[in-house]
């Protein structure tokens, strides 16, 4: 009982002291920001995508997925069943999945792409417990 009683108090304490430190924060002055013009773009991060391929230029190393036109690089790591492969082993009407980067202009530049479904993951042994 008095282990409960202790837990109680101490969580009614963390939590009295956590919403004094948020309040004190909120009074402090936001600092100015440097320039205005200069935003975080989210260029650098790796964005999913899947679907299945509506449009396929081989030459121009361009695949449509629904509304999006994606841009395959010679920097793109293609795989097929698990297995290197290239934008010529695509199709259309194919599953494909992968990840973009956001680029200049909106030019989505794709990094990776899986042609074809999914591989299927082994099945996980369970472990004996003693």
């Amino acid at each position: 009982m008095k282990k409960l009683l202790v837990l109680c108090l101490l969580a009614g304490l963390t939590a009295l002291t956590s919403t004094s430190y948020s309040k004190a924060a909120d009074d402090a002055p936001a600092p100015a920001p440097a320039d205005k013009t200069e935003k975080k773009t989210p260029s650098n991060r790796h964005v999913p995508f899947h679907g299945k391929v509506d449009m396929l230029d081989k030459a121009a190393g361009t695949l449509k997925i629904g509304e999006r036109t994606f841009h395959v690089t010679s920097a793109t790591k293609i795989t097929k069943a698990g297995k290197p492969s290239s934008i010529e082993a695509a199709a259309v009407g194919e599953e494909v999945g992968g990840a973009y980067q956001l680029r200049d202009g909106g030019r989505l530049e794709v990094t990776s792409l899986r042609i074809g479904p999914k591989p299927a993951k082994p099945a996980k042994e369970e472990e004996s417990k003693p």
